[in-house]
């Protein structure tokens, strides 16, 4: 065989290699495309009230706010903008959405993304999102109702201010150990959490992780993995004492025989002061600046220190490692169950899936959106500061008239 032949040849299996391992790729990226799954996806348009059921737990005592539908006071698309809002102060808010179908999400990753727009300036409430499981009662959720999930911030003051990560198991919710910030200006930003397989999670905010890590170790669902042994003690003979007295040094002779307090030399009794009705007069008492309070030795180390005595730590029987921290077996709604001192916060673009792809692509449209929002914004400000010196000015002018008017009618007196 030539060794021009040769070449041909090789170059065909490169080439048939290569195709080989694209049609690969794509039967890949195929099969994740087809398994992916979208459970819960709202936008908020105009029939939204046909998908959202509201409830009312606190009736009797009119402590209800009603949901309006609003894009806000600026905004990037007046209509694709609109989401759920709050609109009455001091009030609680309990609306629910049921999911087109009950899933689980054993094996797969669980992704819950939303945007919220804290337009009112927060001052207290919150903004988080609750995902139910089927046992759910729409018309009489409240805030006892069981949940597996609850995701999102929390504001109040500046004492309160995290983003909520809960998880929900035998019935007892577990808060996350870590501390996560919120954003908390008037602009509209996007929340994802992530819930993996391998017992992992990540909490994004307007698509930069602020959190991740461990199930187990980020909160307390399981039992510690060692506790302290209940058979140890401390030694009756050990010395924790890092410093003692020292046995040489000695108190000063007449440390004792310095008083606290001494006469005050500047004062003088008083000119009509009679020692016959007030007694013999004696100088009001002040700090000694001699006194040095009680003397003590001076410490030094201990030379029968031995440290900090440790608890020694044994496995705790009642611990057992659960692979399935991350899995619940029904997930069919979702909710928002919240309370606001100020109104005004907007829910939107609620999205539920397993599909990373999916999440991303609706957090490049709220990339766009946020642009416009914040021209859209800066506009509105500029209109409301012109708005407020007009009607400034208009005040200003409707005084000089009065004066005027009043100055006239003096003149008319006179």
């Amino acid at each position: 065989v030539s060794t021009q032949s040769t070449g041909c040849l090789l170059l065909i299996v490169e080439r048939q290699m290569r195709a080989s391992t694209l049609i690969f790729a794509l039967l890949i990226s195929s099969i994740a495309l087809v398994t992916a799954e979208v459970y819960f996806a709202e936008t908020f348009d105009k029939n939204w009230e046909s998908r959202w059921v509201k409830a009312y737990p606190k009736k009797a005592e009119n402590a209800d706010g009603e949901w309006g539908w609003s894009a806000g006071k600026f905004y990037n698309d007046a209509e694709k903008d609109k989401g759920l809002q709050t609109t009455q102060d001091a009030k609680f808010y309990t609306i629910s959405a049921e999911f087109p179908k009950e899933f689980s999400n054993r094996g797969k990753d669980l992704i819950i993304q939303y945007t919220v727009k804290f337009e009112q300036n927060i001052d207290c409430g919150g903004g988080y999102l609750k995902i139910y499981p089927a046992s759910l009662d729409q018309e009489n959720m409240n805030s006892e109702s069981e949940y597996n999930i609850m995701f999102g911030p929390d504001i109040c003051g500046s004492s309160t201010r995290r983003v909520h990560v809960i998880f929900s198991h035998n019935g007892k919710n577990h808060l996350i150990k870590k501390e996560i910030r919120p954003e908390t200006d008037e602009f509209t930003h996007i929340y994802r959490l992530v819930v993996k397989p391998d017992n992992t999670y990540e909490v994004y905010i307007d698509g930069d992780k602020k959190e991740s890590g461990s199930l187990e170790e980020d909160w307390d669902i399981l039992p510690p993995k060692q506790i302290k042994d209940p058979n140890a003690h401390k030694p009756s003979d050990w010395v924790d004492e890092k410093e003692i007295a020292d046995p040489e040094d000695k108190k000063p002779e007449g440390w004792d025989d310095i008083p606290a307090e001494i006469p005050d030399p500047e004062a003088s009794k008083p000119d009509d002061w009679d020692e016959d009705l007030d007694g013999e007069w004696e100088a009001p008492q002040i700090p000694n600046p001699e006194y040095k309070g009680a003397w003590k030795a001076k410490q030094i180390p201990n030379p029968a220190y031995k440290g900090e005595w440790v608890h020694p730590l044994v496995d705790n029987p009642d611990y057992h490692p659960n692979a399935n921290l991350y899995a619940y077996d029904s997930f069919k709604y979702v909710g928002i169950d919240i309370w606001q001192v100020k109104s005004g916060t907007i829910f939107d673009n609620i999205l539920i899936t397993d599909s990373e792809e999916k999440a991303d692509k609706w957090l490049a449209e709220w990339e766009v959106q946020k642009e416009g929002e914040k021209k859209a914004h800066d506009k509105h400000k500029e209109e409301e500061r012109k708005k407020a010196e007009a009607e400034k000015a208009s005040e200003a002018s409707e005084e000089t008239e009065e004066a005027e008017e009043d100055t006239e009618n003096d003149k008319d007196e006179l």
